[in-house]
């Protein structure tokens, strides 16, 4: 299946789910990846779909991964006031592969500029999700609710923030040894 008949058929399956559709032909959002958006509180709902739809079938999921957008602002117009920051500071990116099908199909998920950005975990649907989930949580902060062990994957345990967030400030020495 292409791009367009799996998103068509996951909005046939969870109808209302997809907020959002990129595909190759969209000027506005040029990307070399077509995706869908997803609302976080029916991502558990459409992982599970993707799963088990006999159309879709999408029995691993490849990735997890978390992208910090700190600055994200709708282009103001000439002659107008700087607009509101607009949703989806933190996107989730989920990277799925059909075996059985032979189809692959990107997901995101944004959530709000927050400083603690949460979204329900999808470790029940595919257990591939555990360690992707503590990977982001550990990196970006972006913390997965209801993930069964939600903890420190990469960095030590007393490490303060999460390093590949844009506001990090890397420390200048972690126990006493110099990180300069």
């Amino acid at each position: 299946m292409e791009f367009e008949q799996l998103a068509n058929r996951l909005a046939e399956i969870c109808p209302g789910a997809i907020v959002e559709k990129v595909d190759l032909d969209n000027p506005d959002k040029p990307t070399k990846d077509p995706y869908v958006v997803v609302a976080a509180d029916r991502i558990v709902e459409v992982m599970d779909k993707l799963q088990t739809d006999a159309d879709l079938r999408f029995d691993c999921l490849l990735s997890i991964g978390g992208v910090d957008y700190p600055d994200v602002m709708p282009k103001a117009k000439k002659g107008q006031p700087e607009p509101e920051l607009i949703p989806g500071r933190f996107e989730v990116v989920y990277h799925m592969l059909s075996t059985i099908k032979n189809h692959r199909f990107v997901l995101k998920v944004l959530l709000p500029h927050d400083d603690e950005p949460v979204c329900p975990t999808v470790s029940n649907v595919y257990s591939a999700a555990n360690w992707h989930e503590r990977e982001t949580w550990d990196l970006m902060g972006i913390r997965f609710e209801g993930h069964p062990d939600l903890r420190r994957i990469l960095c030590c345990e007393d490490w303060v923030g999460h390093p590949l967030r844009k506001d990090y400030v890397f420390p200048k020495e972690y126990h006493g040894i110099s990180a300069e």
